[in-house]
């Protein structure tokens, strides 16, 4: 016996005080209404409704049934329709998940412009740098730099995050500005160590219009892209970092990008989310947000980063 089925048919019988009007409220045969009746009857073992041609009415067990189960109907009518409703609706609450400095650089400008135009909407950003289950977690919206996120998920390249080698001007004051790969080698270089396995990354570079990974001896590592950006500016070594996280420090002088023949455009900034359907408005709103504001190359960072990724004299910007 389908429970839900025919305590609802009962319901609306009692509330129309008639089998024919509630089975056209419910879209099915009065036949069926009159089974779905009996059928809770001989579940319950007592009867429901004195029946007769003219007059329908509740016996004491019907009305004590109707009384309980009457307004928990209506409570669970209300959530469904709430919940059907949120899909309308430009109110709510939006939960994105980035790394920490996709999440500064990127998400906090992206709110700011988003809920210019929709003040109804909130925000829950988790910041990590590792990969958040978006189902486990209740994400609407994820955010990665790097490669694709892979499968069983719905993911858009917004931009590319071109690699940069970069060395504070301090550095290259004192050793020298390398002019190729083999004079890379000779120099002071960091390194970045993934945070959860700590395996080294190699450099990427672009040699020949081929992406080649170069194993760099490091006077430095770290596993925070922050820290060791800070590094670099200090006159560390040689780093090869993300262009959008250093593009102030180009624009300032702090840092100075070289080897531009070597850049890599491997990396990309990924958006992604669990499915394309039964998507709440709200949701839908922001992804197309994040889309149209993205469109371009760059166009995402330079748009709402507030400034754009500058490279030296007489080269081209990514």
């Amino acid at each position: 016996m389908d429970k839900a089925r025919v305590l609802t048919l009962f319901l609306g019988v009692v509330r129309a005080k008639s089998f024919a009007q509630a089975a056209v409220e419910a879209g099915v045969t009065p036949q069926a209404v009159s089974k779905a009746v009996r059928t809770l009857e001989d579940e319950l073992g007592v009867r429901l409704l004195h029946r007769t041609t003219r007059k329908l009415s509740l016996t004491t067990e019907g009305a004590r049934l109707f009384e309980l189960a009457d307004p928990g109907m209506r409570q669970l009518d209300e959530a469904l329709e709430q919940v059907r409703s949120s899909r309308r609706e430009d109110d709510g609450m939006l939960r994105l998940t980035a790394p920490h400095s996709v999440a500064v650089r990127v998400l906090v400008p992206l709110i700011r412009q988003f809920r210019q135009q929709y003040p109804g909407i909130t925000f829950d950003v988790v910041a990590s740098d590792l990969f958040t289950d978006l189902v486990e977690s209740r994400i609407d919206v994820g955010f990665r730099a790097g490669t694709s996120p892979g499968q069983n998920l719905v993911a858009r390249k917004l931009c590319d995050l071109p690699l940069l080698i970069c060395a504070s001007p301090d550095y290259l004051a004192k050793h020298g500005t390398p002019k190729n790969a083999d004079e890379l080698l000779r120099h002071d270089c960091t390194g970045f160590r993934r945070p959860v396995t700590g395996r080294m990354i190699p450099w990427e570079l672009t040699i020949d219009g081929d992406l080649v990974y170069l194993e760099v001896p490091a006077v430095a590592t770290f596993n925070d892209v922050e820290t060791e950006i800070e590094a670099v500016r200090a006159g560390v070594g040689i780093g090869q970092l993300s262009a959008y996280m250093v593009q102030d420090d180009l624009t300032a002088g702090r840092l100075v990008a070289i080897l531009p023949q070597y850049d890599s455009n491997n990396v990309g900034l990924y958006m992604y989310y669990p499915h394309r359907t039964h998507m709440p408005v709200r949701v839908r709103r922001f992804i197309d947000f994040v889309v149209a504001a993205s469109r371009g190359p760059g166009d995402l960072l330079l748009g709402l980063g507030g400034t754009s990724i500058v490279a030296p004299a007489g080269r081209k910007r990514h």
